[in-house]
């Protein structure tokens, strides 16, 4: 039997008016509160939407939300020229319980209980002084950036869709095109896998090629993503030292499974891995089958002579895969990396990708992709190289007066630079520059094996003259 109209009204005015959502949000509460109750039972039909907004006195369109939105929740089922029906298999007629939410514990996984308790890899959503890793986003072409994107957008909804889990064919050519000039790579564009980060490739890598309890080497202090991509697959960290050759390994150490090293800038010390440990390095390599994960951090940035090119140049067996990422150069939420991998790998890595995140955004990478061949990324390095040389250099001077206790390390290239402190003072001066709103990053936090060393890691690169002038005024406060 069809109930009247004053049966939804009354059930209507009931509910009350909603603190948000207006009648709409009214009429949701009082049809779930009738199911829920029992009021409308299970496969009863309710009145079409123009007479239930004639019975309450709201508009049509306020049904229709209403109705769509417990349709979405499961609470009625509709069709097309039948109606709509409840379909929540409700309790009998009656006051309902209230129940109390109670909150139960996570129940982690042994690998997941590792991870949260290690603690994650964030970085500043924006610089303050001395934050890290921070490009100079104010110095970035954004005009020109925003035209290359509305020309592809003009096209059409062709790059809206899926894409290719390998990269945009496009950019995976001036990838390679650009790193075989620049950086001296020996690669083809179908070696180039394009992907969200440089933490996705290496949970990528660590996914692929380790398997539980197996050796990595990782330098010593080193960065701190590598370690954790790592130790989540179930592999044994080795910590190994780094000295002003860069990675400094003993003969008779086992050797391991993969390395994962930072040769063009250790991060974050800044030294370079010279010529000789490279060809031992990957002699051995090849020797014991090891794979080597080369990421060529700050490369692009370097301000004292020339830098050294690529491991992955000078490797004859296949071993080395390289690693890059956008999000120093042009900006972090592209979200734009890339992995070169010897060939043998490629297959395996691109399908691997599609259970992850499946692919790359298409308008980023093809707008990336003219950014690059246009020429366009080439001119926006040499202004930043230049900008960020002049900047590291402000930052050394405005150090000099705190040389008693705050000593900076060599940096010929980069976005930062490592600063020694005295020992045992890390944590004290820390705490004194967050009072004064600094950012000072730990050194020492970045240590796994050898003696640690109290320091901070300053970033320069996207703070103007005056403001790192300013800041080092307030940072020589902290030992006063």
């Amino acid at each position: 039997m069809a109930l009247r109209a004053p049966f939804w009204l009354q059930l209507f005015e009931q509910a009350g008016p909603a603190a948000s959502g207006g009648r709409r949000e009214q009429l949701v509460a009082a049809l779930r509160t009738a199911m829920l109750r029992g009021v409308l039972s299970p496969g009863q039909q309710l009145p079409s939407s123009r007479q239930l907004a004639a019975d309450i006195g709201v508009s049509r369109v306020t049904v229709e939300a209403a109705y769509g939105r417990l349709e979405a929740e499961g609470y009625l089922w509709r069709a097309v020229g039948r109606g709509s029906f409840v379909a929540l298999d409700a309790p009998a007629a009656g006051p309902v319980a209230r129940v109390r939410r109670v909150e139960t514990p996570a129940v982690l996984s042994q690998r997941g209980q590792q991870l949260a308790a290690r603690g994650g890899c964030r970085d500043p959503a924006r610089p303050l002084p001395f934050a890290a890793g921070s490009p100079d986003l104010r110095a970035f072409p954004l005009e020109l950036w925003r035209q290359l994107l509305a020309r592809h957008l003009r096209r059409g909804p062709t790059l809206l869709g899926y894409g290719d889990p390998q990269g945009d064919p496009r950019l995976r050519e001036a990838i390679a095109a650009y790193l075989n000039a620049a950086r001296g790579l020996r690669c083809t564009a179908d070696q180039v896998l394009v992907l969200s980060s440089s933490q996705q490739a290496l949970q990528l890598a660590a996914l692929m090629l380790l398997d539980a309890d197996d050796p990595v080497w990782l330098e010593d202090p080193g960065y701190r993503g590598a370690a954790s991509a790592f130790e989540a697959a179930g592999a044994r960290r080795v910590a190994v030292p780094v000295d002003a050759e860069g990675l400094s390994w003993s003969p008779d150490q086992p050797w391991p499974k993969l390395i994962y090293l930072t040769p063009s800038h250790q991060y974050p010390l800044g030294m370079a891995l010279s010529l000789r440990r490279r060809r031992a390095l990957l002699a051995q390599a090849a020797q014991h089958r090891t794979w080597i994960i080369e990421d060529d951090y700050d490369s692009e940035f370097h301000y004292d002579g020339k830098p050294m090119p690529a491991l992955q140049g000078l490797d004859e067996a296949g071993r080395v895969l390289y690693l890059g990422t956008f999000s120093k150069v042009l900006f972090p939420s592209l979200r734009l990396a890339y992995m070169v991998l010897p060939a043998a790998l490629v297959g395996p890595f691109v399908e691997a990708r599609t259970t992850q995140d499946g692919h790359s955004p298409q308008l980023a990478q093809a707008v990336t992709a003219d950014f690059i061949t246009a020429g366009h990324f080439a001119a926006h390095l040499r202004l930043m190289r230049r900008l960020y040389a002049q900047r590291r250099d402000a930052l050394l001077e405005a150090l000099r007066p705190m040389a008693d206790w705050l000593q900076p390390q060599p940096s010929p290239g980069g976005l930062q630079l490592a600063a020694l402190l005295p020992e045992g003072e890390e944590p004290a001066l820390s705490r004194a520059a967050a009072a004064r709103g600094l950012e000072t990053p730990s050194l020492s936090r970045l240590y796994g094996g050898a003696p640690r060393r109290d320091g901070w890691i300053l970033g320069y690169a996207a703070l103007t003259p005056g403001e790192i002038a300013e800041a080092c005024q307030q940072l020589r406060q902290v030992r006063l």
